[in-house]
């Protein structure tokens, strides 16, 4: 993806005591209080501007808190303002704000990796991941993946370090690669580095498979996603590679007992035979039926010793699935976000959307709108201007929606009823 050289100064801010961050702190700076998304005009009176001036200053003085304190003594409270940094990159833009004070957010996160144990360390992972979302692909993205992309790896190598850093590290390592990685054989290294975790899980040769325990089935399925995350970047030719050394190991990820790795691998098939047809049109695998007999039984899985959570989380994805395989259909989703709509029609950018949502979560509506990394990613052009008044005249009412609301629940109840009447008590042939 393009990347901007342009670099800036560093700087910092000096070290203050504040009050620890909130939700409802995170939500005062909202689409309103956007540069890119209001218009100062609109402010009727002055002191509308020194209010909101006197918020912001607020805002920045506890987030310059919460940088200070990544340094404290106490663990507790270095977690803490890893969570408020976390709440605030999620919920906002902080772009000028972070690029004066990046190199000190990155030594933090550096000591915390380095230094800290279980949840501070996976705290500064997901930490790094929005750093790197909030400074876009650029030059200043980079310096703070250098600096962090050896520690990563040297966490995901070591087989004594925590287990749960060890999986906040497989998918922090993805995110950041795809954002700030700056060579593409730099990409591919990182995921031969997934490629040696997610493949322990892989049948034998012999038909045997080694049993792993609930969490380090987790790390596998986190490295398989990055690794699937990296491969919506990869070239042509690198496709190529990983089709014919992957596919034929795949499918055997579909009989693990763990719901979330079969789903994982479903996904990640999926997406293989997408970017296969994209390569070549006529693209077949030679194992196709025996393939698809094994996503349709998942698909319409009902064996007794699957707990009935696990068939209801799998059924609509391997149908997806399946049709993806089979048919090389896509089920289409759309997102709303203010004025503007977003069509996942791929499983591209389904994965890239997941990503993302994994780490900014109820925040992605917003940098949809306002984060011009992410819209470049997605290709949704520059942020638009809205101003307040066009924001309130889009907003739905209360009793619209109620209305909305109430016609939905009749559509839904007349659709159950109808499939209810259709069912044919069992009893009846006992």
């Amino acid at each position: 993806m393009p990347r901007s050289k342009k670099r800036s100064n560093k700087g910092g801010g000096q070290p203050r005591r504040v009050q620890p961050f909130s939700d409802e702190d995170a939500s005062i700076e909202t689409l309103s209080h956007c540069s890119s998304f209001s218009d100062s005009a609109s402010v009727a009176e002055e002191g509308g501007d020194v209010c909101e001036e006197a918020t912001q200053e607020d805002f920045e003085y506890k987030l310059k808190g919460f940088i200070d304190s990544t340094m404290d003594k106490s663990t507790k409270a270095r977690q803490s303002a890893l969570g408020g940094l976390k709440t605030a990159m999620a919920s906002k833009i902080l772009y000028e704000f972070i690029l004066e004070r990046r190199m000190t957010i990155t030594d933090s996160i550096e000591r915390c990796l380095k230094k800290g144990k279980g949840d501070e360390q996976c705290a500064a992972a997901s930490l790094a991941c929005l750093l790197c979302i909030q400074l876009g692909a650029g030059i200043e993205s980079e310096d703070v993946f250098k600096t962090l992309k050896p520690i990563f790896k040297n966490i995901l190598a070591d087989g004594t370090a925590n287990i749960q850093t060890r999986q906040a590290c497989a998918t922090s390592l993805g995110v950041c690669s795809l954002v700030a990685a700056d060579d593409i054989l730099d990409v591919y290294a990182t995921m031969e580095c997934f490629e040696s975790l997610f493949a322990k899980s892989y049948v034998k040769e012999d038909g045997t498979r080694s049993v792993y325990n609930a969490q380090t089935t987790v790390l596998h399925i986190n490295a398989l996603l990055s690794w699937t995350l990296l491969l919506t970047i990869c070239s042509n030719t690198e496709v190529k590679k990983i089709l014919k050394k992957h596919l034929p190991k795949l499918p055997s990820l579909l009989d693990c007992d763990d719901v979330n790795m079969r789903i994982a691998a479903g996904e990640t098939l999926a997406l293989l035979f997408e970017l296969a047809r994209d390569v070549d049109a006529e693209f077949e695998y030679e194992d196709l039926e025996s393939l698809c007999a094994k996503l349709r039984a998942l698909a319409t899985d009902g064996n007794k010793h699957r707990a009935k959570n696990d068939k209801r989380k799998q059924r609509p994805v391997f149908r997806d699935v399946l049709r993806a395989v089979e048919e090389g259909e896509f089920q289409t989703e759309m997102i709303k976000f203010g004025a503007e709509r977003m069509y996942i029609d791929s499983w591209v950018i389904k994965r890239t959307y997941d990503a993302f949502t994994e780490f900014v979560g109820s925040g992605m509506n917003y940098h949809l709108q306002a984060n011009e990394f992410i819209r470049n990613v997605f290709e949704l052009g520059p942020p638009m201007m809205v101003d307040a008044a066009t924001l309130k005249a889009m907003k739905v009412s209360r009793f619209e929606r109620h209305l909305y609301n109430a016609a939905a629940f009749k559509a839904r109840t007349k659709a159950r009823n109808k499939f209810r009447d259709k069912r044919v008590d069992i009893g009846e042939f006992i």
